[in-house]
């Protein structure tokens, strides 16, 4: 309840504005029995209509007064809610833009998705519930058992029986319902997990031929999240008869009772129906108040998911007062004796990495799978920390500089090209906000993508899917290429850029860049060793380690591990040419 009160800080104003509407609506509320109790007393058996009329206008008017009060509270408490929701979504969402590779590796896609949906949905729930009865609740059940034993202590009793009736019943709820609440949103979180591997996947799915298995295990955590949500929705359904029930029941026994006490005298009609309708008041509010406990578990545990994310402090952060780099910046990078482990591992990915990148070169790298190639250049852009060692941009330890600074003087283009919805200009001047046309169409054409482009009718206003599902895989690929070119950064990466494009394209592509971008450092990883051959060094990667560092013709002398992988590609005339 605490953290919900501090989600209303910045709306401190407009709460206390609700409370005051709540304080004048639940007061019309208790007087509107008194008014209906005079009316009777007074004005009825007597038969005075002016009385009548002039009571009944009073009663009117509060009864006004209060669904103006009712109506801007529900407005207040709905807008309230929803900026505590968006607030919320922008703090998570914030928070996780700052995470890194280390963070993701933590949380899944699915369960981040899930705390920024549908844990933020049930605190706005919460919170519209909270504004309107929090306050309310208490008032009106106070005052109701005030003004009900003001007008006769001898009923009192009948309350106080059916307000404890209610509590029973309540708790009884209350412990049937909290702990599946507590595994509702677990499996909310599966469900998202499930539905996305499986779309994201389907194309492999549909070539093995395993929709029936993904059928079943998505069914599996469907009919899980449907048994349990229906257990406690069919709980939920028996409170309001249970309720109604308790509420006839208490009024049939007032009546009953309360007619004995009015033939003795001890009591008058209209003073009856007041007490009548104070104790529906009085009923009512515990029931307002216990809803609030039952659905505060649920809210709670994603309060809690969504604090998990708030409170996770990234494992790399920036300094209090980072460096920054020289002026003149020229782009030297500078690996010393790099030793690197993922978080939980047991055994580094990378031991003891030491080299130098120049600028106006190209540094390769080269390895069998898991030999640690992308891990060595995710390090440089910072996505993880090295365990040991130092990363130096010229001269400069990366991690005393701010990662903003860092990240702008690189161009990166991952393993796994991503576009994003939009157009071809958006995704490539998501490098650089204004970039001309010209720029635009330069690192295209160093890309090799300006032909594909032009082909199509809308050029490069042409629609992007998401994902880039509408482009070929080589096109992707040439276009993450060229936005990261847009840039026109001082130090380029390619995390395997340029697998998914022909030997045509790729000799091509590897020219251009040389002519275009000879001035800056290029640190390119490659599967294939046509892609390499001409680079000033090539890094040889072997379980973590550097196998070998040289030139091609270095290399096929003196690296074991080199030749074995240029013999297995090429043939002993390309190899020599």
């Amino acid at each position: 309840m605490m953290k919900l009160i501090k989600l209303f800080k910045p709306y401190a104003f407009w709460v206390v504005v609700v409370f005051g509407l709540l304080f004048v609506e639940a007061m019309t509320d208790l007087a509107l029995p008194d008014y209906m109790s005079n009316i009777v007393n007074n004005g009825i058996v007597s038969g005075d209509t002016g009385y009548i009329l002039a009571e009944g206008g009073k009663m009117l008017l509060v009864a006004l007064l209060g669904a103006v009060c009712t109506i801007a509270v529900g407005y207040l408490s709905a807008r309230l809610a929803a900026g505590t929701a968006r607030n919320l979504r922008h703090d998570v969402f914030r928070k996780v833009e700052r995470f890194s590779n280390a963070e993701f590796d933590h949380f899944s896609t699915a369960s981040l998705i899930t705390r920024t949906t549908n844990d933020i949905q049930q605190i706005q729930m919460l919170s519209v519930m909270a504004l309107r009865f929090v306050f309310y609740a208490p008032i009106m059940g106070i005052g109701g058992v005030i003004r009900a034993v003001g007008k006769s202590s001898n009923l009192s009793w009948i309350i106080a029986v059916a307000v404890l009736v209610v509590i029973g019943f309540v708790l009884v709820i209350f412990a049937l319902s909290v702990p599946r609440f507590k595994r509702v949103q677990k499996l909310v979180d599966k469900l998202n997990l499930v539905t996305r591997e499986s779309l994201t996947g389907m194309m492999v799915i549909r070539a093995f031929n395993t929709q029936r298995r993904e059928e079943e295990r998505f069914d599996e955590v469907n009919r899980d999240l449907t048994r349990i949500t229906l257990f406690v929705n069919r709980i939920m359904v028996f409170m309001m008869p249970v309720m109604m029930l308790i509420m006839n029941g208490v009024q049939l026994l007032i009546i009953w009772i309360g007619a004995g006490q009015v033939d003795l005298g001890g009591i008058q009609v209209g003073d009856m129906m007041a007490f009548m309708q104070y104790a529906m008041q009085i009923i009512m509010s515990f029931l307002m108040i216990s809803v609030m406990f039952i659905m505060l578990p649920r809210a709670s545990v994603s309060a809690q998911r969504i604090n998990e994310v708030l409170e996770t402090e990234p494992v790399i952060r920036d300094k209090e007062v980072p460096a920054r780099f020289p002026e003149d910046f020229k782009g030297i990078v500078e690996f010393k004796d790099v030793t690197f482990a993922y978080p939980g591992a047991d055994e580094p990915a990378l031991k003891h990495i030491s080299f130098t990148a120049k600028p106006g070169e190209t540094t390769a790298f080269i390895g069998s799978t898991g030999s640690g190639k992308s891990t060595l250049v995710n390090l440089i852009a910072r996505f993880y920390d090295v365990t040991e060692g130092q990363i130096l941009i010229d001269g400069v330890d990366i991690r005393d500089v701010s990662q903003h600074e860092l990240r702008e003087r690189i161009g990166f283009v991952p393993q796994k090209g991503v576009l994003f919805s939009g157009t071809i200009r958006s995704n490539l001047q998501y490098a650089k906000e204004d970039a001309s046309d010209d720029e635009l169409r330069m690192a295209a054409e160093i890309a090799q993508a300006a032909d594909f482009i032009g082909d199509k009718e809308a050029g490069y206003d042409s629609e992007i899917a998401q994902g880039g599902g509408n482009v070929s895989g080589g096109q992707k690929q040439r276009l993450s290429i060229a936005r990261a070119l847009v840039k026109r950064a001082p130090i380029y990466i390619f995390d395997d850029s340029f697998s998914a494009l022909d030997f045509k394209t790729d000799a091509a592509l590897r020219r251009a860049l040389k002519r275009e971008t000879g001035h800056s450092t290029m640190l390119l990883v490659a599967q294939r060793i046509s892609t390499i051959m001409g680079a000033e060094q090539i890094i040889v990667l072997d379980d973590g380690g550097i196998a070998g560092i040289g030139t091609h013709q270095e290399l096929m002398k003196c690296c074991d591990v080199y030749r074995e992988i240029a013999q297995s590609q090429l043939s002993e005339k390309e190899l020599d040419a």
